[in-house]
């Protein structure tokens, strides 16, 4: 299911609609094998071992991915492939807060320009990641998908956090939208 022309065929199924993103919860086209594209975990898209150069490629391709379980694929109304993801589909490059305090609001802006308000539609987890036992921070970005949170935002995250008792436990965290978020036990 693999060749060069595999990517552009996918990219002219995906319909135009204008604004938003294409529904692909709504699209169930039978599973057309996997193809040799992969997302690596600083949010490059490699196809047949290359990487894809082209940013609106790349948009356009983030627009049509779902999660099912722990596989990923690229949707259109008329196929389903399966693809590599070895973190997290999308990278949280850009922190932008406003105000200050529990009235504070954060917001994330992804490698491929999605923007997330962290709050109770889109939370935040922190993880520890098996291998550097570092800790390894995901906001939801929609529908089952993550974005890593880069270690520069992470940093700034850490820059902007609070103290806060819970459980009789004193949790490093930050507030945003009315929520609090806790990135760790305070050391």
């Amino acid at each position: 299911m693999s060749g060069p022309g595999k990517a552009n065929d996918l990219l002219a199924q995906i319909p135009k609609t204008g604004k938003g993103l294409p529904p692909v919860h709504l699209w169930n086209p039978d599973f057309c094998g996997d193809i040799d594209m992969r997302i690596a975990r600083d949010g490059t898209w490699f196809y047949l071992g290359t990487p894809i150069g082209r940013k609106p490629m790349v948009r356009l391709f983030s627009t049509i991915i779902r999660r099912d379980g722990d596989d990923y694929f690229l949707i259109t109304p008329v196929e389903k492939v399966g693809i590599t993801v070895d973190d997290a589909p999308f990278v949280a490059v850009l922190l932008d807060v406003q105000g200050e305090g529990e009235s504070q609001v954060l917001t994330f802006t992804t490698h491929v320009e999605d923007v997330i308000e962290l709050g109770p539609e889109h939370p935040m987890r922190v993880s520890v990641d098996p291998d550097t036992q570092e800790p390894a921070p995901y906001v939801h970005v929609r529908a089952n998908l993550e974005a890593l949170i880069h270690r520069n935002v992470f940093y700034q995250l850490v820059d902007l956090a609070v103290v806060r008792q819970i459980d009789g436990q004193r949790w490093l965290g930050v507030w945003s939208a009315g929520e609090f978020f806790r990135i760790g036990l305070e050391p």
